[in-house]
């Protein structure tokens, strides 16, 4: 079962806040919203630890910085999975 939970966070603290969200280790994705459009859109292999993830997803990490450096507010749409 796949649950999504919101954040509204201030550009300064995105890139903070998706790389604590990969960690976490049951996201299946992440997509970062601003003005009600999908920016970007993060998939995540389920399982996959935590350490790999981020660094997988470094390069999207650092388009995600420059991003954030140009928005004052964004919404963070998280996609978990949930074990029974």
């Amino acid at each position: 079962m796949t649950t999504k939970e919101k954040f509204t966070i201030s550009g300064d603290k995105l890139v903070e806040k998706v790389k604590q969200l990969i960690r976490e280790g049951n996201i299946r994705r992440v997509r970062i919203i601003h003005k009600e459009k999908t920016v970007f859109e993060i998939p995540l292999t389920v399982g996959a630890p935590a350490t790999v993830a981020v660094i997988l997803v470094a390069p999207v990490l650092a388009a995600l910085g420059a991003f954030a450096a140009l928005v004052t507010e964004c919404t963070i749409e998280v996609e978990k999975i949930e074990k029974p």
